[in-house]
């Protein structure tokens, strides 16, 4: 995949081509049952930083992987996110009337289409992936492996088990953090290893790399997430603030406080680029991205 020279050229080129990706890959709003399908429409092409297909394609870049793969797999793990998010404001969870500056699924629709939702953009999730016509069979099923186990029990939902177990409990900071690896590093994990697999086979020394700066970033990603809960309002995070103060949530902020949250941040930002060193230019997307991610302000 070519390198554009500005790192916000390529980002606005690859959120264009995962937009269209996603329009076509998502059922026509038209289409019966029409109340579903606007209503996956409506989730998935909300807006969004689509950190994830971001991830994707710069991980491509390292293996050299074709952008009409890269769009699919970037399709396929951000309708695993958006799934997430529909389910995870749904009132049996955080019960969120606010998501990316607009009402919640349950909130425009009702709590069964939400549910319904987040049911029918996972399995397009694989249906999307799967049908993937330019993938040797063996490392399609390797994919499919990854993105399975990053959304389920072992990963995003049984973090999210945790942390819904763990409200008004104290939990130490190993606790806090295998809890984010699952809930939130699982699928970011997942995004970098399906760029990866995209393209060339990569070596266990390349995996390895990949898999320590996901490791990072999956952990800055959500440090970053509780700095700005407790310090922005919701304007400006497109979602309710406070909330897990308000829930009694343990959070990085709360157990390390706010100046050494930040500074975990930052620490982990540095392990990310160690990581990538063995990628030299080939890294760079990688590395602009975990800049992004620990030093976005929503």
């Amino acid at each position: 995949m070519t390198l554009i020279a500005s790192f916000d050229g390529w980002m606005q080129t690859v959120q264009t081509h995962v937009e269209e990706a996603l329009g076509r890959y998502l059922p026509a709003a038209a289409s019966e049952p029409a109340r579903l399908h606007e209503a996956m429409r409506y989730t998935v092409l909300g807006g969004g930083k689509r950190v994830r297909p971001l991830l994707v394609f710069a991980a491509g870049v390292v293996s050299g992987a074709e952008l009409d793969v890269l769009a699919r797999a970037a399709a396929a793990v951000e309708m695993i996110h958006a799934y997430s998010l529909v389910h995870d404001d749904m009132p049996c969870m955080d019960d969120d009337a606010l998501r990316r500056g607009q009402p919640t699924v349950h909130i425009a629709y009702d709590e069964a289409t939400a549910l319904l939702v987040g049911d029918a953009l996972q399995a397009q999730a694989f249906e999307v992936l799967a049908n993937d016509p330019l993938v040797p069979p063996a490392r399609l099923l390797a994919m499919l492996r990854v993105l399975a186990g990053a959304a389920g029990s072992a990963g995003m939902c049984g973090g999210q088990a945790i942390d819904l177990a763990s409200v008004g409990v104290s939990l130490t900071l190993a606790q806090l953090e295998r809890m984010h690896q699952l809930k939130t590093g699982a699928l970011l994990k997942a995004s970098v290893m399906l760029g990866a697999l995209a393209g060339r086979p990569v070596t266990d020394a390349e995996s390895a790399a990949l898999a320590t700066y996901s490791n990072a970033i999956g952990l800055a990603f959500q440090v970053v997430d509780d700095v700005l809960d407790a310090t922005a309002d919701s304007a400006t995070l497109g979602k309710t603030a406070g909330k897990d103060a308000a829930a009694n949530k343990p959070t990085y902020v709360s157990i390390l406080g706010l100046d050494e949250s930040r500074a975990l941040a930052q620490t982990l930002r540095r392990d990310a680029h160690e990581a990538l060193l063995p990628f030299g230019e080939q890294g760079r997307r990688l590395r602009e991205l975990a800049d992004l991610i620990v030093q976005r302000k929503a």
